[in-house]
């Protein structure tokens, strides 16, 4: 099984300084904002952001086009090094902000932001996290580098509005799921990727053809997240079926609904509104989607999303970059965190 390791390995030097990156730039006066600051940025997961970044960088780089491949230096500059911090940095408010929202305790197995310090703190870092991002993007005059995120912070803002209205309405239909989960994940992983081949000067084609490939990967990589909240035996850190608990209506449940008679979705929606107090109604919803075939069917989404995202690479000669993008994918097909 492919890890993310393995993903990384062609990016080794590139992602230590990256991460000297953040820690030259990100700083924090008060000894209280510095500690939650550093609890935050010492939690950020896979990093899956900044490595679709820097991978594709390399992938274009006229440093590797000049001088082959490497393991012992880095491929990029800091240009690049900035654009990867700027997708990583919004990603990070962004879940901090979401924690908030759920009221969630946990993040990826340890105390949430908001758990430690309490919601308006959380909220307080999130917004000094953003604040601190777009003043070192401002300041560094990459202003292509910093139209593209202001669009993406954007678009995640209406995702986040149009997911909570849906929900409160137990309304979501097949077409607003994918509008949410792109605005939500795969918009962001989209300019991940187009930012990796922007820093480097890659011309437009190949800059919107990346684009479309993290869009690709970003919306399997939710449906495959959607599918794991179903799964007894996760490992992402977070409850099971905790989707069900927030009246979150995902892939798997509107599958399984548009096959249902109306009688049963109305069943199911009843099953819904008590899943986050009534543990009999949220396995009862819980066992009628995964008996009715929605995890297999949301399974089948995401390998097509994955087939797009193989076929748009696949132009590039094989390099190592290449063949972690591409390991990238079976990673997010196989994963179970």
């Amino acid at each position: 099984m492919i890890s993310i390791n393995d993903i990384r390995k062609p990016i080794l030097k590139d992602l230590e300084a990256f991460d000297k990156f953040i820690a030259d730039n990100f700083s924090a006066e008060g000894e209280l904002l510095k500690e939650m600051l550093t609890y935050a940025l010492s939690s950020r997961g896979k990093g899956i952001r900044p490595i679709l970044t820097l991978l594709i960088a390399s992938m274009h780089s006229p440093i590797v086009a000049r001088e082959g491949y490497t393991d012992d230096k880095p491929h990029c500059t800091k240009r690049t090094y900035l654009a990867a911090m700027l997708v990583e940095m919004i990603h990070t408010a962004s879940l901090i902000h979401d924690d908030v929202l759920d009221s969630a305790d946990e993040r990826r197995g340890k105390p949430s932001v908001n758990a430690k310090w309490q919601s308006n703190m959380a909220i307080i870092l999130g917004d000094y996290i953003l604040a601190r991002t777009m003043a070192l993007g401002m300041a560094s005059a990459q202003y292509d580098l910093i139209s593209h995120i202001g669009s993406a912070m954007a678009t995640l803002c209406e995702g986040e509005v149009l997911q909570s209205q849906h929900a409160d309405k137990y309304d979501t239909t097949r077409d607003d799921y994918f509008d949410i989960i792109y605005r939500k994940t795969a918009s962001l992983l989209g300019v991940s990727a187009a930012l990796g081949a922007l820093s480097v000067g890659a011309n437009r084609g190949d800059v919107e053809r990346m684009q479309k490939f993290g869009e690709a990967i970003g919306m399997a990589f939710q449906i495959q997240d959607d599918i794991l909240d179903y799964k007894r035996d996760n490992n992402t850190g977070k409850p099971t079926n905790n989707d069900l608990r927030e009246h979150k209506i995902t892939l798997p449940m509107i599958e399984v609904m548009e096959r249902a008679s109306e009688q049963q979705r109305k069943e199911m929606i009843e099953l819904l509104r008590r899943a986050d107090s009534d543990n009999e109604a949220l396995d009862k919803l819980h066992n009628i989607v995964v008996e009715d075939g929605g995890l297999g069917y949301a399974a089948e989404v995401l390998k097509s999303y994955l087939t797009r995202a193989t076929h748009l690479i696949h132009k590039y000669e094989e390099t190592p970059f290449r063949k972690s993008l591409l390991d990238l994918c079976t990673f997010i097909a196989e994963r179970d965190r």
